[in-house]
C-alpha cells in the first residue's frame, strides 16, 4: 500500500477519486463524491468488487473526503495511516507556467488559482479539491498533474492565435490544449502495443467522450491539438459547440441581448450535441436516430463532418499517419462513429475491418484491414493510472 497513489479529480460539486498501484496498474478502490452542497449528497465508493453508496448533506469538499475516507477505513485500509506514496490531483489549466507534473506548496497553490481567469469551470473546483485534499492527508506529498502539460510543445505556428501580439502576450492568450494526459497515455500505449519506438511513429489520437479532443503527435510530441486557449475549442462535444465563427459571440450580444455569462453558459452547456437534439448521451443519440429523428440524425453528422476535417487536416499537417487511434468512452465504444470518421479513406491507405471494428472488448485492439498502409486503434484511457505514475515519479522519486 505504500507505493499506491490516491488520484483526486474534484469538480464544482463532485470529487472522483481511486486509490492505484502506479505500478501494476491496478485500481484497488475508486468513488465518486456528487451532490456536495445539497441536501441529497451521495458517495458511491467500489472496493473488491462491491459498490457501496451512502446518502446525506455533503457540506463541502472536505466533507466529501472525509466521507469517502470513512468507507475506505471500513474496507480495511485506512489512508491517513497507510502511508500511500502520494496524491495526484488532476488540474486542468496550467498556463504558460506548470508543464510538468508539480508537487503542490502555497505558492503553487496560489498560481494554479490565478490561472482560474483561463479556466472559470475548472481551475477553482481543482483548488477547492487540493485545499481539501491537503487537509484530510497533510503529510503525504500532492502533486498537480495538468490536463495542458502535454501541448507544451505545440510549435509556434500551432498555438498561435493571429490576433493583436501585444493583447496576447498580456491575457496569456495562445493555444494550450486539454486532455493531454490522455492523449500521452494513449500515445504511449499505442507504441507498447505495436511494440514500435514511439520516436518513429506519427500519430493522430481521438479523445470521444463527452468533452472530445483530437491530436497529431510526432514521434511523441504533440505538435498540434484540437482544443485552444479554453476546453470549448475544436470537435463538436457533449454539451459544448466546439469550433464556431468569433463573430458568433458579438451577433448574440446585440441581436439577442446576451451577455458574456449567458453566452459562455450557452457554448459550453446547451451546445453540442445537446443544443442540436436535445441529447449528449451516444446511447441516446442513437435510439433517436433508429426512431427516425431527424434533428437526431443532424446532429450526427455534424458531429463526424468535424471530426472528419480534424482527421483530414492532421494527416496533411504531419505529412503522412502510421496510426489512427480511437480512444475514451464514444471512441472506444461506438463503432459507428469508427467506421463513419474513416469512411471512404481508402485511396488514403485508410481500411476499416467492419468485423474487427464491431467486436466488442475492453482491450486495445487493432481494427483496421491488414493490407491497411495505416493501423487504426482502438486503445483505452486510463487518466488515473497516468497522473498516478506521474505524481509517483515527482512527488516520491526515490521510491
Amino acid at each position: 500500500m505504500k507505493d499506491s497513489v490516491l488520484v483526486v479529480n474534484s469538480g464544482s460539486s463532485s470529487v472522483k477519486y481511486q486509490l492505484v498501484d502506479p505500478v501494476t496498474g491496478v485500481a484497488i478502490a475508486s468513488g465518486l463524491v456528487e451532490r456536495i452542497g445539497e441536501p441529497d449528497g451521495r458517495i458511491t465508493h467500489h472496493h473488491d468488487g462491491v459498490d457501496r453508496e451512502r446518502m446525506g448533506p455533503i457540506g463541502d469538499h472536505g466533507d466529501g473526503l472525509r466521507l469517502a475516507f470513512e468507507m475506505f477505513a471500513e474496507d480495511g485500509t485506512d489512508l491517513t495511516t497507510v502511508g500511500i506514496a502520494a496524491v495526484g490531483h488532476r488540474v486542468v489549466h496550467g498556463g504558460e507556467v506548470f508543464y510538468e507534473p508539480t508537487v503542490i506548496t502555497p505558492d503553487v497553490l496560489a498560481e494554479i488559482r490565478r490561472l482560474s481567469s483561463l479556466a472559470p469551470l475548472h481551475n477553482p473546483a481543482n483548488v477547492l479539491g487540493i485545499e481539501s485534499a491537503m487537509a484530510v492527508l497533510p503529510n503525504v506529498p500532492h502533486v498537480a498533474v495538468f490536463d495542458t502539460a502535454f501541448f507544451h510543445t505545440l510549435p509556434a505556428k500551432a498555438r498561435t492565435y493571429a490576433i493583436d501580439a501585444e493583447v496576447a502576450k498580456a491575457h496569456d492568450v495562445r493555444r494550450y490544449g486539454f486532455h493531454g494526459t490522455s492523449h500521452q497515455y494513449v500515445s504511449g500505449r499505442v507504441a507498447e502495443f505495436l511494440g514500435r519506438d514511439i520516436g518513429e511513429l506519427n500519430q493522430i489520437v481521438l479523445h470521444l467522450g463527452n468533452g472530445a479532443s483530437a491530436s497529431a503527435i510526432a514521434g511523441g510530441r504533440a505538435v498540434d491539438t484540437s482544443m485552444g486557449l479554453t476546453p470549448l475549442e475544436g470537435l463538436v462535444m457533449g454539451t459544448r459547440s466546439g469550433d464556431i465563427d468569433p463573430g458568433l459571440v458579438m451577433h448574440l450580444r446585440r441581436s439577442a441581448g446576451l451577455d458574456v455569462d449567458a453566452i459562455d453558459d450557452l457554448l459550453n452547456r446547451r451546445s453540442g450535441l445537446k443544443g442540436l437534439c436535445g441529447v449528449n448521451d451516444f446511447r441516446e443519440l442513437r435510439r433517436l436516430i433508429d426512431d427516425g429523428d431527424a434533428d437526431a440524425a443532424l446532429a450526427y453528422d455534424v458531429y463526424i463532418h468535424r471530426l472528419r476535417k480534424y482527421i483530414g487536416a492532421y494527416l496533411l499537417s504531419l505529412g503522412g499517419v502510421d496510426v489512427i487511434t480511437f480512444t475514451a468512452g464514444v471512441g472506444e465504444n461506438s463503432a459507428p462513429v469508427r467506421a463513419d470518421a474513416l469512411a471512404g479513406l481508402e485511396r488514403l491507405g485508410i481500411e476499416i475491418d467492419a468485423d474487427r471494428n464491431t467486436a466488442r472488448s475492453r482491450e486495445a485492439r487493432v481494427i483496421s484491414t491488414d493490407a491497411s498502409a495505416v493501423t487504426v486503434l482502438v486503445v483505452p484511457t486510463n487518466e488515473e493510472l497516468a497522473i498516478a505514475q506521474q505524481a509517483l515519479r515527482a512527488g516520491a522519486p526515490t521510491v
